[in-house]
């Protein structure tokens, strides 16, 4: 399915599937077989493209694995419509009669997004998904299990209830909670994969308890991030309300890096963030690497930005802009003798 995509999608200049030819876009099977062997080359390269990349990658990964090093992946809730997922299931997502998404995801405001953040993937029919046993989830999840030691699922909050909005709204302040597959989706998937899961539940964000609930019932680690602790002695954000089944992270790659958080912080934070640190913000990402290394979470991690300590002009990301990020690099010289022992 992704090589014929991929070849169709080239062939019409990269433009999206549902604006291909009508017999293309329903998967007519005469169709099909004739592009299959008119775009035959152009199938097979992209083929290459993959066998290539999991050689490449399988050899990492052994290689890690001979240094004691653990890959941690990560795997979005949704999936982009103009994919090959998509295109080749319309029949699990929530698609209307010309195929077009009926609803979208996002999530509606928080401490991210005064406007909330509109991602715009299609929403599951997860009626369709559990009728199937899961299916299309199952291999999804054995794939990246296959590629990476440990998974984390960007928005878990998203299989308890999901912000479903209107298609064609600019913001994501206006939408619905639509309830998820919840307990039934991970008892498919224990059942199926295993009951010890090496998953990450991504639980940041508006989290009721019916969400922490879920991510407790089946023994997956919760995410706590620093850098959102300094408001007060009560924030659960804090090492001192850490469970140990947790993951810490002084950022993740949606926050700014810790000496850009810390400059651009209201002071009341910087203060609290120093009198609970015990430190005169001088040397705030290790001091900030240091606390996450001292917790009781089970996993702690930080970003290459910070132990470079780095500022704004690293930052990886940020959410709902469109646009100029993911551009950071590090260079092969960046590491100090230091870091690297």
């Amino acid at each position: 399915d992704y090589g014929l995509f991929m070849a169709i999608k080239e062939a019409r200049g990269g433009g999206s599937w549902d604006g291909w030819p009508e017999a293309l876009v329903r998967r007519d099977p005469a169709a099909l077989e004739e592009t299959r062997k008119s775009l035959d080359t152009s199938i097979k390269r992209f083929a290459f493209y993959q066998f290539a990349f999991f050689r490449q990658w399988n050899a990492l990964r052994d290689h890690a694995r001979q240094k004691g090093v653990r890959i941690v992946g990560d795997i979005p809730i949704f999936v982009a419509n103009d994919s090959a997922d998509v295109w080749s299931h319309p029949e699990l997502f929530c698609l209307d009669a010309d195929l077009k998404p009926s609803g979208v995801a996002g999530v509606p405001p928080d401490y991210f997004s005064a406007t909330g953040q509109m991602w715009g993937n299609p929403l599951y029919r997860w009626e369709a998904h559990k009728s199937s046993g899961y299916k299309w989830w199952l291999e999804r999840l054995r794939a990246s299990l296959e590629l990476v030691d440990i998974l984390r699922i960007d928005h878990f909050r998203g299989f308890v209830n999901y912000w479903e909005i209107p298609a064609g709204n600019a913001t994501a302040e206006i939408g619905r909670w639509r309830p998820g597959p919840g307990a039934n989706f991970f008892r498919s998937v224990t059942a199926n994969l295993g009951a010890d899961l090496p998953i990450i539940a991504e639980d940041l964000g508006l989290i009721t308890p019916d969400v922490t609930s879920l991510r407790d019932q089946f023994g997956l680690a919760g995410m706590k991030v620093l850098q959102f602790g300094f408001s007060g002695p009560d924030n659960l954000f804090l090492p001192h309300s850490y469970p140990q089944n947790c993951i810490v992270y002084t950022g993740t790659h949606d926050n700014d890096t810790s000496r850009g958080w810390y400059g651009s912080a209201p002071e009341k934070e910087k203060d609290f963030a120093r009198r609970y640190l015990e430190i005169d913000g001088s040397d705030i990402a290790w001091d900030m690497i240091r606390t996450a290394w001292k917790s009781t979470a089970v996993f702690a991690f930080a970003p290459m930005q910070d132990f470079m300590n780095l500022g704004s002009e690293a930052r990886f990301n940020y959410p709902s802009r469109v646009g100029g990020n993911w551009e950071w690099r590090m260079t092969e010289t960046a590491m100090s003798g230091e870091l690297q022992g």
